[in-house]
């Protein structure tokens, strides 16, 4: 005689699923959801490792960056096959995904410099190991397609990262890093930046500012927010789409740049994260540089860059600025990806702040 397996209410199966996930018994949401995890600031004598996770790199241009870093007093390290080639990357996939791993383990290893963006983060982000990456939180920097490391460690790991000038083209540029630039990254990642000349501790965070030289953004839609800030460049935030790498937005200010991408391109990596509901439940957005959108020749697009964002950002509710100084531009500011942030947007000015320092400090 067959006897009929008992039908659970639905009441019951939500309160078997809740003891389910107290238990250990149903994946729970990372730790990392709601706070990441911070990497410990450097200072001279710390170890600084070359990598090249995307393109390949200049030779001349990253002697430099060994230079200037080691006149600094850090110590550098690099493997043998930096320079490699295969085709338009630094490597095979298992390659860079193996350097990159291999810094991360490194006890010696401090902080993790890519050379340079181009292409290749996305071929090889799901060749980490996150789990280790989240039990070596070290200061990680670079931008352009260094974003998919970003947005992969982000997701995965909850640590916090660094989005600012590729080394190459910065520190590794015959004129340095612009002032600016080098104001803000040496404000987030060196460990003396975080103490006034007597060795007290500063305030937490810090606001932009911009000198005359620095044109200011411009508020796209007014409004105040705050949120853990999330992006980076979108032709590699709008790809992600789908995969288990894809950008979460729920509460967060979302970054994006970019560089030679016609308004038309831009219109469709926009629509993309529109489509995915990316854009439903952000607090804020920030729009750094958008250069070279129009090629040389062509004739002017009916739409501006300005236009496109306007289409898609100004009626959402939220504060939105456009042309914060960040991106493939000189003026780059550093941002911390993962921090907690506030945009404070106004007709008059655009004001955003890091309100937690984001590095781990031993004090």
């Amino acid at each position: 005689m067959k006897i009929a397996a008992p039908r659970l209410s639905i009441a019951a199966c939500l309160l078997l699923l809740g003891f389910l996930t107290l238990t250990g018994g149903c994946r729970m949401l990372p730790v990392w959801a709601s706070k990441p995890i911070k990497p410990a600031p450097i200072e001279p004598g710390d170890t600084i490792m070359f990598v090249a996770p995307a393109g390949d790199l200049n030779k001349e241009r990253m002697a430099l960056v060994k230079q200037r870093l080691e006149e600094m007093g850090f110590k550098t390290k690099q493997r043998d096959d930096l320079f490699r080639q295969h085709g338009y990357l630094a490597g095979t996939d298992e390659q860079r995904a193996e350097e990159l791993m291999q810094a991360f383990e490194d006890p010696e290893v401090d902080a993790i410099f890519p050379g340079t963006g181009g292409y290749g983060t996305t071929r090889m982000i799901d060749m980490l190991d996150y789990r280790t990456i989240r039990k070596n939180p070290k200061v990680m920097v670079g931008f352009s397609d260094i974003t998919g490391l970003h947005l992969a460690i982000n997701k995965k790991a909850g640590l916090i990262t660094f989005h600012t000038p590729s080394p190459q083209y910065g520190l590794g540029s015959e004129g340095n890093l612009s002032e600016f630039s080098a104001t803000y990254f040496w404000r987030a990642i060196l460990k003396s930046s975080y103490y006034d000349v007597e060795g007290n501790r500063l305030p937490e965070g810090w606001t932009y500012e911009y000198p005359e030289e620095v044109p200011a953004p411009q508020t796209l839609a007014p409004g105040k927010a705050r949120g853990r800030l999330i992006g980076g460049n979108l032709s590699l935030v709008a790809p992600t789409m789908g995969t288990p790498y894809e950008v979460s937005t729920k509460n967060k200010i979302l970054f994006l740049e970019d560089v030679r991408e016609a308004p038309y391109r831009i219109d469709r990596y926009l629509s993309n994260l529109r489509l995915a509901g990316k854009l439903n439940e952000l607090n804020g957005v920030i729009l750094g540089k958008f250069t070279q959108t129009e090629k040389e020749g062509e004739e002017p697009s009916e739409f501006t860059p300005r236009q496109v964002f306007e289409q898609y950002f100004a009626d959402l509710g939220i504060p939105v600025i456009y042309d914060f100084p960040a991106g493939h531009h000189k003026f780059n500011a550093t941002l911390p990806i993962g921090a907690m942030i506030e945009l404070d947007a106004t007709e008059e000015g655009c004001k955003i702040t890091v309100l937690e320092d984001p590095v781990k400090l031993d004090d």
